[in-house]
């Protein structure tokens, strides 16, 4: 058969040297390229995962920003309206919608339970002349406006010489077109 081939000298005895040899070395290579490999895609499937962990998080945060945006403007809405129903002039005119007046002097008690000042009962304000001597009733605001007191609609006063609350509605009286709307007691 063939002899075996002799042994390398200088130069190609130092570059076999340098060769792996081909033989049980590549065995040992085998789990250590699988180990590589495994790292390798268990990093990129944790990388993926991540990515899209942050993106699902990334969407529910600008759905809450877009949220807080519109309850912001809701509430600011709510607070413009609290605003402007909240202001003099429209308390006032609420206040004499319900048929309240503004109030008279008021009286307070001091810490030892005596009186300070003399309460004044409110009265409603005149009401203005109007413009022609004999008003129309389409021109005037308060045509059906109730009568005020006791002796104008008939009703039967209470105690307080108010018309009592179980009276009968009053029917409006043309001679008392001008009179003050009737207030309740006590307010």
């Amino acid at each position: 058969m063939s002899k075996p081939a002799a042994p390398l000298k200088g130069r190609a005895a130092r570059l076999a040297r340098l060769m792996p040899s081909t033989g049980p070395s590549t065995a040992a290579r085998t789990p250590f390229v699988l180990l590589v490999v495994l790292l390798l895609g268990g990093g990129l499937i944790t990388l993926l995962l991540l990515n899209s962990a942050l993106n699902e998080g990334s969407f529910r945060l600008s759905e809450l920003k877009r949220d807080t945006t519109e309850l912001t403007d809701e509430q600011q809405a709510l607070q413009r309206d609290v605003d402007s129903r909240s202001q003099p002039d429209a308390l006032e005119k609420r206040a004499r919608e319900l048929g309240m007046v503004p109030g008279g002097n008021p009286a307070f008690l001091n810490p030892d339970g005596t009186v300070r000042g003399k309460p004044t009962e409110a009265t409603a304000p005149p009401p203005s002349p109007s413009p022609s001597p004999t008003p129309s009733p389409s021109a005037s605001p308060d045509a059906d406006a109730p009568a005020a007191g006791p002796s104008a609609s008939g009703a039967p006063a209470g105690p307080s010489g108010s018309p009592s609350p179980s009276a009968s509605v009053p029917q409006p009286d043309p001679a008392a077109e001008n009179s003050p709307p009737p207030t309740s007691p006590g307010r």
